[in-house]
């Protein structure tokens, strides 16, 4: 790999509490594969990101972010969840490195917004309820329009935008061609993991599998099944998971 080629070849976009966690594990495990050592770098979607860096600045922002100096024989990426949720952070990815390499990870998109409200209240940045933070989000979404700094909306209350996966994808295939981007069903990674992995390491061009992880420990919710009653929330998700099988022919339900 020559100095002017971006370090970073693949990015895990997400979505956010689809099992990327568990994902990113399970390629540390692999001898080539070096992932940062708090998961995300969050260097795209960065509030004071430097529109007119070039690659070489970028790939410094990146390096602290990995416990070792860069080796030419190995292959670098991030797991930045909301990278696809955010245009900004696709478009300067692609200005980064147009050859990047995309895993995306689904999940039903109303567990995946049950699971998004829980650790919002467990980590004090939600006070609203689950419902009337649903009914709330349109709202905050518009205030924070164009906010990308840590403790927007954006970040911490778009339970269902994150979900409307259908949007997300068709913007990110407007920056990437088809074949660099891997759509996965958290499901899969959960019930089959080795699978899963074979065509990761086959979309990134690695051998493998290799040894996998206790799988349970990073699929656990820490949320009330009770409120998967909410009808409202469910019917937004069947609406949501209908346009993503008519857009990409992709169904989350088994």
């Amino acid at each position: 790999m020559s100095t002017g080629t971006p370090r970073i070849s693949f990015m895990i976009g997400g979505a956010q509490k689809c099992g990327t966690t568990a994902l990113t594990e399970f390629l540390r495990l692999h001898p080539r594969v070096r992932l940062p050592s708090n998961k995300e770098a969050h260097i795209f979607d960065a509030p004071d990101f430097d529109d007119a860096a070039v690659a070489a600045n970028i790939d410094a922002r990146f390096a602290p972010w990995f416990e070792q100096p860069w080796q030419d024989s190995l292959l670098y990426g991030d797991a930045t969840p909301i990278s696809l949720f955010l245009e900004p952070a696709i478009r300067r990815a692609a200005r980064y490195n147009p050859a990047l390499r995309w895993i995306i990870l689904l999940r039903d998109p109303a567990e995946r917004a049950i699971s998004h409200h829980a650790m919002e209240r467990a980590r004090g940045n939600e006070s609203l309820a689950l419902l009337p933070a649903l009914l709330a989000e349109p709202w905050r979404l518009r205030r924070a329009r164009g906010d990308l700094g840590w403790n927007s909306s954006l970040r911490n209350h778009s339970y269902r935008a994150r979900g409307e996966y259908a949007v997300q994808l068709r913007r990110l295939l407007r920056y990437f061609p088809h074949e660099q981007v891997l759509l996965l069903r958290s499901i899969d990674l959960a019930q089959d993991a080795a699978a899963t992995l074979r065509k990761v390491y086959a979309h990134l061009r690695l051998e493998g599998p290799l040894r996998l992880p206790e799988v349970q420990r990073h699929f656990e919710g820490a949320y009330s099944r009770h409120v998967l009653g909410h009808a409202v929330l469910h019917w937004w998700s069947w609406r949501q998971r209908r346009e993503l099988r008519r857009a990409l022919g992709i169904d989350l339900r088994s």
